[in-house]
């Protein structure tokens, strides 16, 4: 029988081989494990989670305001960069007019001159070429805005008289007569004036619209007449040989292709000529009679205004002769009747006054007001890109095909 006892692999408190056993070492309690924040402490341990004090404020860093001031800048310069190119870019726009055409364009009032705010004289601008396209920001045509302006004089009853400032060398035909009945009806329907003020250029169309005014004022020095019609294009044909081009023409008619500048001369039928001709004979003769019966129209109303003696020119005897496309100075329309007085802008508002029989009135004008909400018709609303590529030539108002009550002399450049 084997008597050694097993060996323990431990040690006892009492073995004199572990030093901590000899100088009376306790056992240590072991700690409980730690709780997850997420547990609440259990009951009855008195443990209190420790106290931290709140972090401080974050310091506001002055590069921040130096971000916020940039960007704020950066902002700025883009609509101001967007403003700009709606205004080089408005004579680009399609038709697409931002405003209603019942309403009309919003317009802002500008008072020339001090006076009875209850009796009030509208001048309105007719300036440059005459013509149906957009001419500003809104999408308006000089048409438009003669009309909207004459529909606010309409309604408000402070308006007594206008004056039309006209400095023109005329335009589109169908937009001269447009704004002539504009005009004539403006006249007949509220009995309010209308005094044609001539500038340094009434010519053609220019003229065209102030033939139906009661009255006309012009400069000694003013160039208008030019009573005609024209239509130009260009025969490219001989250009088109020198290079070897031919073309290549597929029609349903005999005249489906005349007034094409790729035929030749002799190619160019009297039949087809007679045809031009006589449209611009018709044109010709609804010009004449705009001036007869404007000049006329003009002498009547003046009559039942009551200024019986001051009933401004009649036409000549001969006037017709002198309606053959030539120019005339203000003092010789004057003689001829083309003109009821000689003068400037002060004069065409003192007749204006004398006209609507009121004294002390204020000249004011109206401007269409700006609407930045129009410029964004730039990216979306075109439905036709317009590219316009320089070749180093004089760019002409006159659109191959067209008609035009325009003095040609005033028309290569734009």
């Amino acid at each position: 029988m084997d008597q050694n006892p097993p060996s323990n692999t431990g040690h006892s408190p009492s073995d004199s081989s572990n030093p901590q056993a000899s100088e009376g070492f306790q056992p240590q309690a072991v700690p409980p494990p730690l709780r997850p924040l997420s547990s609440p402490p259990p009951p009855g341990s008195g443990w209190t989670p420790p106290h931290y004090p709140p972090p401080p404020p974050p310091r506001r860093s002055s590069a921040a305001w130096w971000v916020l001031i940039v960007l704020l800048g950066l902002g700025v310069a883009v609509v101001l960069v967007i403003v700009s190119i709606g205004e080089a870019f408005k004579g680009f726009i399609p038709h697409a007019p931002s405003f209603s055409k019942h309403s009309g364009p919003r317009f802002i009032e500008t008072t020339l001159e001090d006076g009875d705010s209850d009796e009030r004289i509208l001048v309105i601008n007719l300036d440059g070429i005459i013509t149906s396209y957009p001419i500003d920001h809104s999408g308006a045509s000089m048409v438009d805005l003669l009309k909207y302006q004459l529909e606010k004089a309409a309604k408000d009853s402070s308006v007594k008289a206008i004056v039309l400032k006209v400095d023109s060398p005329g335009g589109e035909v169908l937009a001269s007569d447009d704004m002539y009945a504009l005009l004539e009806t403006f006249q007949e329907e509220h009995k309010k004036p209308v005094i044609a003020c001539m500038g340094s250029l009434a010519a053609s169309g220019g003229y065209y619209v102030s033939a139906p005014c009661q009255w006309i004022v012009a400069n000694p020095l003013t160039i208008t007449g030019s009573i005609g019609v024209i239509m130009s294009g260009y025969n490219y044909r001989g250009l088109m040989d020198k290079v070897g081009v031919r073309p290549e023409v597929f029609k349903s008619g005999k005249h489906k292709d005349m007034l094409s500048g790729a035929k030749r001369e002799d190619e160019i039928t009297q039949e087809e000529r007679d045809m031009v001709q006589k449209m611009v004979n018709d044109t010709f003769g609804r010009f004449k009679e705009v001036v007869g019966e404007g000049r006329k129209r003009a002498n009547r109303l003046n009559a039942e205004a009551g200024i019986e003696s001051e009933r401004g020119r009649t036409l000549h005897g001969r006037w017709e002769d002198y309606a053959d496309g030539r120019i005339l100075s203000g003092r010789e329309a004057h003689e001829l009747g083309f003109v009821d007085e000689l003068g400037n802008f002060k004069t065409a508002v003192k007749r204006a006054a004398t006209i609507a029989i009121i004294k002390n009135p204020e000249v004011f004008e109206l401007t269409p007001e700006f609407d930045i909400s129009n410029i964004f018709r730039l990216f979306g609303e075109a439905s036709v890109a317009k590219v316009k590529l320089d070749v180093g030539l004089p760019e002409t108002v006159l659109q191959p095909g067209r008609l035009y009550y325009l003095w040609s002399f005033a028309s290569p450049h734009r």
